[in-house]
């Protein structure tokens, strides 16, 4: 499935996400909001593109494919992305990556992160959202500095992993988990406390970073938050929109997925650019993320709204002058 949510501010832009769904019913709704919060993503971020997604729905029996028929299924996702003439470029996402790409690439040139280009977005993706963790804390708790703050990291994949790794560099203290034990390993390198994704999420801690899939942020786990605020990489945290008022009542200050994450994007965006990809002119884009979400937290303050409310605004007020 490709999900094209908007062309308004230029190609829409989105990873491919390979994927265990129950049904399609599921997968679609997922590729749909995934788009959306893309768009928003793009815009709030100031960058000349759309937004866009695209899923590869596993089934449930067959979660693990063979080389064979992985190879088959990305050629035919890209087929799907050279029928649509340019309106979508993919990028490696859960569950994919720049081999993958390298694949997609043989059957379509609207692929973004490959070796040859700007690569994995992953490390660009926790640079950003450590950049806003930091710059949540700052609005939080006066300061931006980690040193001896506690942070639960939700999910060690390709972004989480490098995210814990800044914030251990920075001096925070840390709580880790996912669903893979195999990641234990890193939780013992970093000296960090290993538990479980709900224990985690209910800690008692400064920030809670979220890593892994959407959705986390729930009617049945927000009362047992115990955290002062939220930055983190995973794409809709919220399970709806509406539960921003709700965190904004318990005093936790969130800070929008979509401005955490677009790090990632941000540096696929350099490699668009006419002067081709600059690792320096990337790092700089990138860092500015922190400036953004500075923007929205004031803007969120003298409106007497949400920090969502105004990502969205400020996304909209974008994507209308386009």
């Amino acid at each position: 499935m490709v999900a094209v949510h908007s062309t308004a501010r230029g190609p829409a832009l989105g990873g491919c996400r390979m994927w265990t769904y129950d049904d399609s019913r599921a997968a679609m709704r997922d590729v749909l909001r995934l788009s959306r919060a893309m768009t928003f993503k793009a815009a709030v971020a100031g960058l000349p593109l759309g937004g866009g997604k695209g899923v590869i729905m596993l089934r449930p029996d067959e979660a693990v494919l063979t080389p064979e028929r992985r190879e088959a299924v990305l050629q035919d996702f890209g087929d799907t992305v050279e029928s649509l003439g340019g309106d979508y470029l993919t990028a490696e996402d859960v569950g994919t990556s720049e081999e993958a790409m390298d694949i997609i690439a043989t059957r379509t040139k609207h692929v973004t992160g490959l070796a040859s280009g700007s690569g994995d977005p992953s490390p660009w993706t926790a640079l950003g959202c450590e950049v806003s963790l930091r710059t949540t804390c700052e609005y939080a708790f006066g300061t931006s500095d980690l040193s001896g703050r506690t942070v639960a990291v939700i999910g060690l994949g390709n972004v989480g992993a490098r995210l814990a790794e800044l914030l251990h560099a920075g001096g925070a203290e840390l709580i880790v988990a996912d669903v893979d034990q195999g990641k234990r390993e890193l939780a013992e390198r970093l000296g960090a406390q290993w538990t479980d994704p709900y224990s985690a999420m209910t800690a008692e801690v400064d920030v809670l970073a979220p890593c892994a899939l959407g959705g986390v942020l729930n009617d049945d786990t927000l009362p047992a938050l115990r955290c002062k605020a939220i930055a983190g990489a995973a794409n809709n945290q919220l399970a709806s929109d509406e539960l921003d008022v709700a965190l904004a009542e318990r005093g936790i200050l969130w800070a929008p997925d979509f401005v955490c994450n677009a790090g990632g994007l941000i540096n696929i965006a350099v490699e668009l650019e006419p002067d081709g990809y600059s690792t320096d002119r990337a790092d700089t884009k990138v860092r500015a993320v922190g400036d953004t979400l500075r923007q929205i937290f004031d803007s969120a303050a003298a409106s007497h709204t949400t920090p969502l409310r105004a990502a969205l605004e400020l996304g909209r007020e974008r994507l209308s002058a386009s």
